[in-house]
């Protein structure tokens, strides 16, 4: 248990409702009345953002989430299956736990995977990760506008956005954040 007093942005929280990472708090203390806490919370599991209010000096459930390195191994109908690097444990994450985060993963990939009592409760991707591309059309002669883009497919099926000059068989640098191109590997 920690007290509302002493939460800050980034810690995790077992509430009734589920767990929930602290996005933003703010203590505030009323001319007239008791101080409360306001929060905006991330659900873990569902990705949902939810404001709460709680009382100053209340205690609520902190959350430990352990973060480890794992590999990706491979997938299949059971799901993404991943390797913990220290201890070669392997588990499998359902597709649908895995989410957007799958059109960045490849073989052999390294990615962070948060813990709580020792089951996964999401993947965390690097800022941004190199990706070949697999499909790209020719760049048309007079197609020069400044900063003219064509659609690429990359080896995870993701398509982006990428210059004209970007051809098949490149590696390109891409933003996991926001799924655009950042530059040539």
């Amino acid at each position: 248990m920690v007290s509302t007093n002493d939460v800050k942005s980034g810690m995790a929280l077992d509430l009734p409702d589920g767990l929930f990472l602290i996005v933003e708090q703010q203590h505030v203390k009323p001319g007239k009345g008791r101080a409360f806490v306001r929060m905006k919370l991330k659900n873990l599991v569902t990705g949902a953002v939810v404001d709460r209010t709680f009382r100053a000096d209340e205690n609520v459930p902190q959350a430990i989430i352990d973060r480890r390195d794992h590999q990706f191994l491979y997938r299949d109908d059971m799901g993404y299956h991943f390797m913990n690097l220290e201890t070669y444990a392997q588990f499998a994450i359902p597709e649908e736990d895995v989410g957007e985060a799958a059109n960045y993963i490849t073989d052999g990939a390294t990615v962070m995977l948060p813990l709580y009592n020792e089951n996964p409760i999401g993947v965390e991707l690097p800022a941004s990760v190199e990706l070949e591309v697999t499909m790209a059309e020719p760049a048309v002669r007079g197609d020069r506008v400044s900063g003219a883009t064509k659609p690429v497919t990359l080896e995870t099926g993701l398509v982006v956005h990428a210059p004209l000059f970007i051809e098949a068989g490149d590696t390109i640098k891409v933003d996991t954040r926001s799924g655009t191109y950042i530059s040539r590997a």
